[in-house]
């Protein structure tokens, strides 16, 4: 859409942005309409009048202008104010400095009274071929044209776009997408050619493996992403919804599989759409029964990106356009008049899955003449379901295959009728648990359903805290290892460390049972207690030498972080939920889960009970924290105002200084920012955050100050901010406000023409935010290094390096002040110079990973460094 032929630092959110010129008091109802007509189609309005103000900042609209995409407009009896040593109004000027190429849609309201010169000037716009020119009558005529013209503007422009050679886009490797199965997948081959047989057609844009709890669902899902990866050549991409309750979560867990982190400066729906734009990717989503309500959003997404395609588990059909529902069947068993022979035991895949995993449970087991007739009673009983096998397996290390099927004959039947309104398969597999439940002791019984309330994954610390005063509290290693050896509980290897899982089906029949008799609010209570004293634990490494790895160990507790917190909000410990949001402040900015905590404070907002003044504060905070970066308005900075005076009802100083720089850096965002007003907000801010001892806070508001030296083009002082915000940090040895400090710092020695010193620092910086996993920044650093390998004459590398970043960009949504893309400049210099060396490199950082970019950039690191970035 841009108009203009270089790259252009769009909006935070990537929406197209329409620059809208008018003057301000006259036509204020007609102002109102058109925003109302360019946010209906969800663009970004860049509203704001400098024609009528004395002295405009010609610079200023001129960058806005630069970064928009499609020029409107209007114009009634004014001409507009002439400031002194001008020759034309602002009205005039921002239509002349419009890019030709710009789509310009020009609305005159009819009107007896206009003044010469503006009508001079309406006569020059009939006269250019690159303006559309239309007339008005009242605001709402004008609104219903605008939708309709840039409706209109966007069709034309998105079939030029399809018609276009499509761009590819790097993709990490399909093992670091899907799981990777533990073992082999048994008698699933005809439903894998039956899913690739739809997935190829292209017709079947959302493929639903549709079944009850148990019936192999998320296993063929695996299977069919691995055995498909060359029908989509930009990537497969697995994303479990196992622990994603909250239909609000489906997008921010998409988004950060996609590695779309949400620091809260994009709109996710739109940031995902862009990611996916044409690239021919499948998504994976497993689990969605819990947040089916949520189908539509497919929907939406795959409309706007027109080569995505959706594979779904689900025990419930979504109901969505475009859907094509698969049903998932048991396993083929000997029919009953079949005779029970060895050759028929062979010749079904539920034995044949009974014989391998009965293998792995006692070494040697395997079908015989002897055992074959046994084999295939259990496996009719089981009804083929393959989790009802594998667990029932399982006991061979116990029991003889005899033994097991005597005792199914004597349980199963009883079982199924106690649970006559679940459907029948769904009847066995809990009927399945509950005959091998029935083999454990008490203890191990207990335990089994306290761990119901934990989430994908725990650790042994975890499981030992909720344990306490629990009849299997003493012994929490012996009885959780019995779990194991039941095959109830698994024992898995993440980041380095031991951690134990329960089987999605096993946890929610454990939970029905601790509901069933009244102690699920007492477990969940101690589950909330035990991640509220993990995170006033590791929040204080979260600044500061520490950081490192307090992130690396949250990263591992997320799913039980979004338990713990849900629950809190669920319970109505409100001071609670607030205070864990609050405390983990880095950790979401760090890793990206904005959207989680604003969910919660708005649920917590909508409960109508009374809220402390510091928790009134937090609630309002996070959502504010969105609408700062994506839509900063007045509103906006009344709210974090309000925030402010919260946090200081309740003696929370450092607080309220944080929540002041946050209401200076919206400020910031304004095109007609305020310097004055909002230096001595950041001023307020640091003296108080220094005084208190918080240099974490302290060094974000001094790199803010220099943001605004950058923005009002005071180059010393920018440099003086950036400098004290890096000592701030190195003071205190905190990763990720050195990171942070240092880009700023890094890109304006750039400018300065210390590149040298620039290299230096964005090579620190890189290195950091790989230790961090901080991709705002890492790209950043790869942007400086392009630029440096630009001024080198390297146009391979500054062209890959290019690449790569403008994709992260695009998926990511980093967030950048205008004017401040150290690279654009350099980059356009050097292709202009060495077009085809730019554009080799151009072409190899498009199929480049963002750890292939890192690697590239630190080329010529020293080899500890290098070595730490496939660890990425």
């Amino acid at each position: 859409m841009t108009g203009v032929g270089h790259p252009v630092i769009r909006t935070p959110d990537q929406r197209i942005r329409v620059f809208v010129s008018s003057t301000l008091r006259e036509l204020a109802e007609e102002r109102e309409a058109v925003r109302s007509a360019i946010e209906r189609l969800r663009l970004a309005p860049v509203m704001f009048e400098l024609g009528a103000r004395p002295h405009p900042p010609r610079d200023l609209y001129r960058s806005y202008l630069a970064q928009s995409d499609v020029f409107v407009g209007i114009y009634g009896d004014s001409y507009g104010w002439v400031a002194p040593d001008e020759q034309v109004s602002g009205l005039e000027d921002e239509y002349n400095l419009a890019p030709r190429e710009m789509p310009k849609l020009i609305y005159v309201k009819d009107t007896d009274t206009r003044d010469d010169r503006l009508k001079e000037l309406i006569s020059r716009i009939q006269a250019d071929d690159t303006a559309a020119y239309l007339h008005f009558r009242s605001a709402q005529d004008l609104e219903d044209q605008v939708a309709g013209d840039l409706a209109m503007l966007l069709a034309e422009r998105f079939d030029q776009s399809r018609r276009s050679e499509p761009v590819s886009v790097s993709t990490t490797p399909l093992t670091a997408r899907v799981p990777v199965p533990y073992t082999e997948t048994i008698g699933r081959d005809g439903e894998l050619a039956e899913i690739r047989a739809l997935l190829a057609g292209g017709q079947q844009r959302v493929v639903s493996l549709i079944g009850p709890g148990g019936i192999g669902k998320s296993r063929l899902a695996i299977e069919a992403a691995h055995a498909n990866t060359d029908l989509f050549p930009d990537g497969v991409y697995f994303v479990p919804l196992e622990g994603v309750l909250e239909p609000g979560l489906l997008l921010p867990t998409i988004a950060y599989v996609l590695g779309i982190r949400d620091t809260g400066a994009a709109v996710l729906e739109e940031r995902i759409a862009q990611a996916l734009a044409d690239r021919h990717v499948l998504i994976v989503l497993d689990n969605f029964e819990q947040i089916v309500d949520e189908a539509p959003v497919l929907v939406r997404l795959y409309t706007l990106a027109p080569r995505a395609f959706f594979l779904v588990t689900s025990r419930t059909v979504l109901r969505i356009r475009g859907e094509r529902v698969f049903e998932v069947e048991a396993l083929a068993t000997p029919s009953e008049e079949s005779p029970a022979t060895l050759g028929q035991a062979r010749a079904s895949a539920a034995c044949v899955l009974f014989a391998e995993r009965a293998a792995a449970a006692m070494p040697g087991f395997a079908l015989t003449a002897d055992n074959a007739g046994d084999v295939i009673e259990i496996c009719r009983r089981l009804e083929g379901l393959p989790l009802a096998i594998e667990l029932v397996a399982a006991k061979i290390r116990l029991l003889s295959p005899h033994d097991v099927a005597e005792r199914l004959e004597q349980s199963l039947p009883l079982l199924s009728t106690s649970v006559r309104d679940l459907p029948d398969r769904h009847r066995t597999m809990r009927a399945t648990i509950e005959w091998s439940v029935g083999l454990l002791g008490a203890e191990q019984h207990a335990m089994l359903e306290d761990l119901g309330v934990f989430a994908a994954k725990f650790t042994l610390e975890a499981v030992e805290a909720v344990g306490a005063g629990r009849s299997w509290g003493e012994q929490a290693i012996e009885t959780l290892a019995a779990l194991i050896d039941a095959s109830l509980v698994q024992r898995l290897e993440s980041g380095g460390r031991t951690v134990f899982s329960l089987l999605a089906i096993v946890r929610e029949y454990a939970v029905g049972i601790l509901e069933s008799q009244g102690g699920a609010e007492e477990m969940r209570n101690a589950h909330a207690d035990y991640y509220l004293s993990l995170v006033h634990r590791i929040a204080p490494r979260l600044r500061g030498s520490e950081q490192i790895a307090a992130v690396a160990k949250l990263g591992l507790e997320v799913s039980n972080l979004r338990a713990a917190a849900r629950h809190l909000v669920h319970a109505d410990r409100l001071d609670d939920a607030a205070d864990f949001a609050w405390t983990l402040l880095p950790y979401w900015w760090i890793s990206g889960y904005f959207a989680d905590v604003s969910l919660w404070m708005l649920e917590l907002r909508g409960k109508g009970l009374p809220l402390s003044a510091r928790t009134r504060a937090i609630a309002a905070f996070f959502p504010l924290w969105a609408e700062m970066w994506q839509r900063p308005s007045d509103q906006v900075v009344d709210g974090l105002g309000e925030s402010v005076r919260l946090f200081l009802e309740s003696d929370d100083e450092r607080s309220a200084a944080m929540a002041l720089a946050a209401r200076a850096s919206t400020r910031m965002q304004f095109p007609d920012v305020d310097p004055a007003t909002v230096r001595a907000e950041l001023g307020d801010a640091i003296t108080t955050l220094h005084a208190l001892g918080d240099s974490w806070a302290e060094s974000l508001a001094e790199v803010a100050l220099g943001q605004l030296g950058v923005l009002t083009r005071d180059i010393p002082h920018a440099l003086e901010h950036f400098d004290r915000a890096v000592a701030i940090a190195d003071e205190a040895d905190d990763a990720f406000t050195r990171v942070v400090a240092g880009n700023n710092r890094a890109r304006l020695r750039f400018m300065l023409g210390e590149r040298e010193a620039a290299e230096q620092e964005f090579l620190l910086t890189l290195t950091l935010s790989v230790r961090l996993h901080f991709v705002d920044g890492a790209t950043y650093g790869i942007e400086g290094m392009c630029a440096l390998a630009a001024v080198h004459g390297d146009g391979w590398r500054a062209g890959a390096l290019s690449a790569v970043a403008a994709t992260i960009r695009a998926t990511t949504g980093v967030y950048d002040i205008a004017g401040f893309a150290v690279h654009e400049e350099p980059l356009a210099a050097l292709r202009a110079a060495e077009p085809e060396s730019v554009a080799a490199g151009e072409r190899a950082g498009a199929e480049m990973s963002l750890v292939d970019a890192i690697g590239l950039a630190l080329a010529d690191a020293d080899a500890e460094v290098r070595e730490r970035v496939p660890a990425w």
